[in-house]
């Protein structure tokens, strides 16, 4: 049997992942709701393997990349979780100071995904810093599954904390310029919002459809932000009408991108949900952003 495409798959299928991404169902209801759609010539093993996450072949930066100094760091978050781990990646022959990017996951720790993402980063000429939120309960557990078990342990205000830290960490690092943004995904896309509304000196915020802050705290947001948005994500779509209304109402500086007929999760390459179109466009507009705004 040919291998799945993601045209074989129906759009429900897509929807019940993300609610089980989601923690709106647990996996014994996924399995039992997706099985529906294990029809046709199409197994339950296929279907599995399609539509979970294949963090092995789909690395676009090899993490022993000659051009780059990448290692794991610790750094103290003393009002979130204590000392956070994460991945400090910087051009390898860099001359001068650059600009920083932190680089915040979604709702299941630091997987390889993100990790590729800091290198990404670093690729484009900056030094970024990947943190990872689950190092209190000992970080990623080495899959998604278990990995947001863990994350909902923890406060998410708390882990907010520690990107914040991990901002703090990365201004003052010796080869930063002291212009430091954010970039996040899902969970991550939240941070990168309410890092904008904490963060009074953040110089650049990029959320990857990212829940959006309460109205009485747009006020406090003072950096420029990119928002990107994916065009069949409902669930987080909803709450932009009204970050909208209060961004234009305060006049704050932002532009915003919905990307058509794609999924939440849309820039995130190790699952079908991928949208290499989108997400190549997504990432250009980020990098083209940071350099305009962390110079």
């Amino acid at each position: 049997m040919a291998p799945l495409k993601k045209e074989d798959i129906k759009q429900e299928v897509f929807d019940l992942y993300d609610k089980y991404a989601h923690n709106q169902i647990d996996r014994r209801e996924f399995m039992e709701k997706l099985s529906v759609y294990a029809v046709g010539g199409i197994t339950m093993a296929s279907l599995m393997s399609f539509i979970m996450p294949n963090y092995k072949d789909t690395l676009t930066v090899s993490p022993n990349d000659p051009e780059l100094d990448s290692k794991f760091i610790t750094y103290n978050s003393p009002k979130g979780g204590g000392e956070i781990k994460g991945l400090l990646s910087k051009p390898k022959n860099s001359t001068g100071k650059m600009g920083g990017i932190v680089v915040v996951h979604e709702n299941r720790g630091l997987n390889p995904y993100i990790e590729d993402v800091g290198r990404r980063a670093a690729k484009a000429g900056f030094i970024s810093l990947a943190p990872d939120a689950l190092t209190p309960l000992g970080g990623y557990p080495g899959n998604d599954d278990d990995g947001r078990t863990m994350q909902r342990k923890r406060d998410r205000n708390e882990m907010l904390e520690d990107f914040i830290a991990a901002y703090n960490y990365l201004k003052n690092h010796e080869d930063c310029n002291g212009k430091v943004g954010v970039v996040g995904f899902c969970f991550g896309g939240w941070i990168s919002n309410m890092m904008a509304v904490k963060v009074p000196d953040l110089a650049a915020a990029v959320p990857f459809y990212g829940s959006q802050p309460a109205d009485d705290e747009v006020a406090q947001i003072n950096a420029p932000l990119l928002i990107h948005y994916a065009g069949l994500d409902e669930r987080v779509n909803a709450g932009w009408e009204d970050y909208k209304t209060k961004l234009n109402e305060l006049d704050k500086d932002y532009e915003v991108h919905f990307y058509p007929d794609v999924n939440h999760g849309f820039h995130n390459n190790t699952t079908p949900r991928f949208d290499k179109a989108s997400a190549d466009l997504a990432w250009k507009r980020t990098i083209d952003f940071f350099k305009e705004h962390l110079s």
